[in-house]
């Protein structure tokens, strides 16, 4: 037996708050009767729990890691009919959906899972959850610059949170260069943008980690499950990193 708004989270109906507020708002039935009781158990294999008139269908969870291609849109599906990560997971039975996204143009590791509690926390930037990218950006950076985007730039929707940053390559004969940069936000293009606020727009995107895990044995295009170690890694470490949310700058 598992608390209602925990069931209907792991189902992915939507992050544990938010379920809370479903039930709260009588749109919640379990075998036929309106539940508006916060904290009530059930039986998630007997128990037939339906939410807004639809029927909750509890899955095994699965948790992909793939390297997504430029290319490919992160959503499951799109109304232009282009194609969509979801279409690189042959094999895969389950409805799961990306954890964040990345940009159209950008390439690299995308977490995908049916597991929504654990997709929100993921994304959520109280946890503090290293990513890591790799981008050739136009031109050559000062160091200054490159530090200024550790320290933080100023957007159009805010101060950027502090993160790291390193020059790794540079090309004088193309005029570009390579920069390593580590952020624990999830902004629209935010990358990009920090990029461009510095005078150094950027050529190519890749996301080369997420937490402890890497591409690593994948090429553009291939997915793999994480092991139920790495599961169980990344459910401690969101643990461990959780606090309280930092006071803006």
């Amino acid at each position: 037996m598992e608390r209602l708004q925990k069931v209907l989270a792991h189902a992915g109906v939507a992050s544990r708050r938010h379920c809370e507020e479903l039930i709260a708002q009588g749109k919640v039935q379990v075998n036929g009767q309106v539940v508006r009781e916060q904290g009530i158990k059930v039986d998630p294999l007997k128990d037939k729990i339906v939410v807004n008139g639809q029927q909750v269908r509890l899955e095994q969870h699965v948790y992909l890691l793939l390297y997504k291609p430029t290319g490919v849109i992160t959503s499951v599906t799109d109304p232009r009919g282009r194609r969509v990560v979801i279409d690189l997971l042959k094999g895969i039975k389950e409805r799961v959906y990306p954890v964040g996204r990345l940009d159209y143009d950008t390439s690299g590791l995308l977490l995908l899972t049916n597991d929504g509690e654990l997709a929100n926390r993921l994304a959520h930037p109280s946890y503090e959850i290293d990513k890591v990218y790799r981008a050739w950006v136009k031109g050559i950076p000062s160091q200054d610059k490159v530090s200024k985007l550790a320290t933080g730039i100023r957007l159009e929707d805010g101060m950027t949170s502090p993160g790291q940053s390193k020059l790794l390559k540079t090309e004088s004969s193309s005029q570009r260069a390579l920069v390593e940069l580590t952020i624990h936000e999830g902004r629209n293009r935010q990358v990009r943008r920090m990029c461009e606020a510095i005078g150094h727009p950027v050529l190519t995107l890749e996301r080369i980690r997420l937490g402890f895990l890497t591409l690593d044995g994948l090429k553009p295009g291939e997915f793999r499950k994480l092991t139920h170690e790495e599961v169980e890694s990344l459910k401690r470490g969101l643990v461990q990193k959780k606090r309280s949310p930092r006071s803006k700058h």
